[in-house]
């Protein structure tokens, strides 16, 4: 059975990868926390040196929409995200909105669709998606489709692609 997901923009919530803790929820709305992790890549991955960021504002927050028969689940995210990235080999670092929203479908064989407005950072690894190698900030109205495999697929309808390597390079 095929679903049909309509997204109104003025709709959707910010993407967050990292499973919030068990229990803690806001009463109003079923609004939980959903904190960001840190990451980093090696020389290449993402950028042609080795790149890391923390969250230095993280007040995101995450509310499950439905979950299906199949086991796929449509969650929505917001709030103010901002991370730091860093050129681990320099110290140079840049701080990158990442506060926008984002209604996103999550599969049980691990693909994901995102309808987004506003930042989020997006990291595409060499042959690894539609975008070139590195690190962005994504802004606008798009959609973001990550298959099994992790490929990523960037849909512009309207905004713009900012690379971070350049910012801390």
């Amino acid at each position: 059975m095929k679903r049909r997901i309509v997204v109104s923009l003025a709709a959707v919530g910010v993407l967050a990868t990292a499973t919030p803790p068990a229990g803690a929820s806001d009463s109003a709305g079923g609004w939980e926390p959903a904190p960001s992790p840190s990451w980093s890549y090696p020389a290449g991955a993402r950028c042609d040196f080795a790149v890391q960021g923390s969250p230095v504002v993280d007040e995101v927050v995450r509310r499950t929409l439905a979950t299906y028969e199949d086991g796929t689940k449509l969650f929505e995210y917001k709030g103010e995200l901002v991370v730091r990235v860093v050129n681990a080999e320099t110290g140079a670092s840049y701080d990158a909105d990442a506060s926008g929203r984002a209604v996103v479908e999550v599969r049980p064989d691990r693909s994901q669709s995102w309808y987004v407005v506003g930042p989020i950072l997006a990291g595409f690894g060499e042959g690894g998606g539609n975008v070139p190698r590195g690190l962005y900030t994504v802004d606008g109205a798009y959609t973001l489709e990550v298959s099994p495999t992790g490929y990523k697929t960037l849909d512009l309808i309207h905004g713009t692609t900012d690379p971070l390597c350049t910012e801390v390079g």
